[in-house]
């Protein structure tokens, strides 16, 4: 197909109702990135292959990006890749630069998602065919990472971050036995077969909790009254944004690069990019004691991140037609529609199809701008309301969000009952992160644990004699050993 066909009025007009749609969706809790493609999916396939194409990658890339915005104004992540987001972003809105955090969240939002269209361009074939050599044994070691990964980040003891990981990894038990089909914690209930459904705990941890909080102390907000004063203030950081993105720059490639390596990994996808650049970039900060609290290298590397990490997952999706996440998951179904055979011939058979996708891609990023930055102001109006009706609509939203998933009062019922956990937990100074990602990655730890297991029949030498596994390993041991041993040799007398 031409080029020229993307720029026509029959791919342009739902080309902008996608993006438009996808801003709308990510910044509703509840309502995630795979949830908007798979709603627009089946009117896409009445479409033209272009402008259904637009249409879904429209919406997939800023889907990602709003869901940030609940995340830096409310605590609440529009998406399970928005959790990040709570932490440093959140921080800075309640030190008045809410509006700022989140401006430098559109643009490394848009220049994660270049840097991933353009790898996705350049090493398409070659990241897809490292991706395929990752067994069960690799994923195993993989998942572990992401978990650890948050559980260091986050701010507080090490031990607690663990601790909260675990808890949720013991939640992702709950259902039926990956192996045996039987039921396993469900005590009878039968909402609880398919396991605990993350969304509804998500909401309930983030959005509730920090309902109760305000509720619990409402004065104890020092940094601001009212969510108008944010405003206010936040409207007078413009001038060094800029200067900001520049001085940056090494992390935003650096985090545009990781994000993309790991959303080519089939089943990791842009959370694990997210919490996995935002570790690597306090592990390589001059100055790691302030994420957690307002740093802006804490907003920069996983919102470049998991932007790149869409893209990312359209390269094993298109060459070996493996999805690398959920949302390609569902796209593949539509490049089959539109008589797009995904695999190693792919870019023979298809190539002008192809290069239409990457084209719509890359404009998509550009697109973003505009698009986010109106996102970000009407929320910002919005925001302008009295904080009793500012929290009045958290609990609305929060309630819609949980019941939407599958219309049922039982996730309502989950939600209620995490959001009072989560606020005990903060009371306690336990990360809440870190619980999330437990019961996302849980199943993909115990699947790919078992599964290897029964390849080896029990044996654990194939976890840490083969290449990856090996690099993942020394990597996870240095991630939680190395501050101890750090610690320890800085005690130690330098004459002794």
């Amino acid at each position: 197909m031409e080029f020229s066909e993307i720029f026509q009025w029959s791919t342009l007009i739902p080309w902008i109702l996608g993006i438009v749609f996808g801003i709308f969706v990510g910044a509703t809790p509840g309502l995630t990135a795979t949830m908007a493609v798979a709603l627009i999916v089946p009117l896409s396939y009445y479409l033209p292959a272009n402008a259904g194409l637009a249409l879904i990658i429209g919406v997939s890339f800023t889907a990602i990006f709003a869901g940030d915005i609940p995340a830096t104004y409310l605590r609440i992540p529009g998406t399970p890749a928005s959790a990040a987001a709570t932490l440093d972003g959140y921080q800075m809105a309640r030190q008045g630069k809410g509006y700022r955090a989140l401006c430098l969240d559109l643009w490394c939002s848009c220049l994660g998602g270049l840097i991933g269209v353009g790898l996705l361009m350049a090493v398409a074939p070659q990241l897809a065919r490292l991706a395929l050599k990752f067994s069960s044994f690799e994923y195993f070691w993989l998942a572990l990472f992401g978990l650890s990964m948050s559980a260091v980040v986050s701010a507080g003891h090490t031990f607690h971050g663990l601790m909260a990981a675990t808890f949720g990894m013991l939640l992702s038990t709950i259902g039926l036995d990956i192996v045996s089909g039987a039921q396993r914690f469900t005590y009878g209930q039968t909402e609880l077969m398919d396991g605990v459904q993350f969304i509804p705990v998500m909401i309930g941890l983030f959005g509730l909790s920090e309902v109760m909080r305000h509720l619990w102390a409402p004065d104890s907000d020092t940094e601001g009254s009212s969510t108008a004063d944010v405003a206010a203030l936040s409207s007078r950081q413009k001038s060094s944004l800029f200067t900001s993105l520049w001085r940056q720059k090494r992390l935003i490639g650096q985090s545009s690069l990781l994000g993309t390596l790991i959303g080519a990994l089939p089943g990791a996808g842009a959370d694990i990019a997210a919490w996995g650049s935002y570790g690597l970039a306090q592990k390589t900060s001059q100055e790691p004691e302030r994420f957690g609290k307002g740093s802006e290298e804490g907003v920069i590397a996983p919102t470049s991140a998991n932007n790149a990490a869409v893209a990312g997952a359209w390269i094993p999706a298109l060459v070996f037609g493996i999805p690398g996440d959920a949302v390609t998951a569902i796209v593949l179904g539509a490049l089959m529609v539109y008589d797009i055979k995904p695999g190693p011939m792919v870019f023979e058979q298809s190539g002008g199809q192809v290069q239409a996708i990457f084209m719509i891609a890359l404009i998509t990023q550009c697109l973003l701008l505009p698009a986010g930055w109106i996102g970000i102001r009407t929320f910002d109006r919005l925001l302008k309301c009295p904080r009793r009706f500012i929290l009045t609509a958290v609990v609305l939203f929060s309630v819609v969000g949980a019941y939407s998933l599958q219309s049922s009062l039982f996730d309502v019922g989950i939600m209620i009952g995490f959001g009072c956990l989560g606020f005990l937990l903060e009371r306690c100074a336990i990360p809440l992160a870190p619980l999330i990602l437990g019961l996302i990655l849980g199943p993909m730890v115990e699947k790919n644990l078992r599964t290897g297991l029964i390849k080896t029949e029990g044996d654990w030498l194939p976890f840490i004699n083969r290449p990856f596994c090996l690099i993942l390993f020394c990597l996870l041991s240095a991630l939680l050993i190395g501050p101890w041993v750090y610690r320890r040799l800085r005690k130690t007398p330098s004459g002794g």
